[in-house]
């Protein structure tokens, strides 16, 4: 089966600065994944032409079974404020989802420890740190019914505040204890892999530099496990044209 998580940039594409869905079902069936974790995906937000980009994914991929999960609510530049899960079909909102042509057994949405106020952040190439602020974060995990059985897998994306989204990180793998295994944490993790197989206590299944997308650096995107499954080939960090991310996508199988 093969594996893949992509940070879509709200199906935004950095060099001509447009969302187009059919660009964005396009790069999907390019990934022809089995599993697909998404992060920053927006439902009837005016800047992505009021779609819905799950279902734009869901139905490119040909998922089974798709959840979208809101971290926040409203338009951008408007009122724009932690989602609760409440939010009226048809409102403007913004997070994460994970597909999968795998049959869903269960789901479970995780909402992570908030940053509150603001703190000091050093950027790259920056000579002082700025003060900034985090928006809400939030998981979203499912048992799923594969070929070789059940297992669990997890798409999230964690802060970019160095230190914070370790907390997360922790505190989405405590959430998930005891929960059927083989297990997958898929996301924009905004650490490197060292810190987060280190932080999770998981292993990576995927290496490869994805940001930013046209000469990556860095690896944000990852791909980690427990249990018994194992990469059965070599993963790609695929550019795609959108995003300023790449997607990461690795085949998999049992160990």
């Amino acid at each position: 089966m093969r594996i893949a998580t992509f940070n879509i940039l709200h199906g935004r594409s950095p060099e001509d600065d447009r969302v187009d869905v059919d660009r964005l079902a396009t790069a999907v069936k390019t990934l022809d994944a089995d599993v697909l974790a998404l992060q920053e995906v927006d439902r009837d937000q005016p800047r992505s032409m009021n779609a819905d980009l799950t279902a734009v994914a869901a139905e490119a991929m040909g998922a089974v079974d798709s959840q979208f999960v809101a971290a926040l609510a409203g338009t951008p530049g408007g009122t724009w404020m932690a989602a609760t899960g409440d939010e009226q079909p048809g409102s403007a909102s913004y997070g994460i989802a994970l597909l999968s042509r795998f049959p869903v057994v269960s789901w479970r949405v995780v909402r992570l420890p908030a940053l509150r106020g603001r703190v000091p952040v050093w950027f790259r190439g920056a000579r002082a740190p700025k003060l900034v602020g985090d928006e809400p974060r939030v998981a979203v995990a499912a048992v799923l019914d594969g070929p070789d059985g059940q297992f669990t897998v997890a798409s999230t994306h964690l802060s970019f505040v160095p230190g914070w989204n370790s907390v997360q990180l922790r505190r989405l793998v405590r959430s998930l204890a005891g929960t059927r295994e083989p297990l997958l944490v898929l996301g924009d993790l905004n650490m490197e892999s060292r810190q987060a197989q280190r932080v999770s206590g998981l292993r990576s299944l995927a290496s490869g530099a994805t940001f930013p997308a046209g000469e990556p650096t860095r690896q944000l995107d990852h791909v980690l496990a427990r249990g018994q499954v194992v990469a059965t080939g070599e993963a790609e960090a695929v550019r795609l044209p959108l995003s300023d991310h790449r997607a990461l996508v690795v085949p998999c199988g049992p160990a």
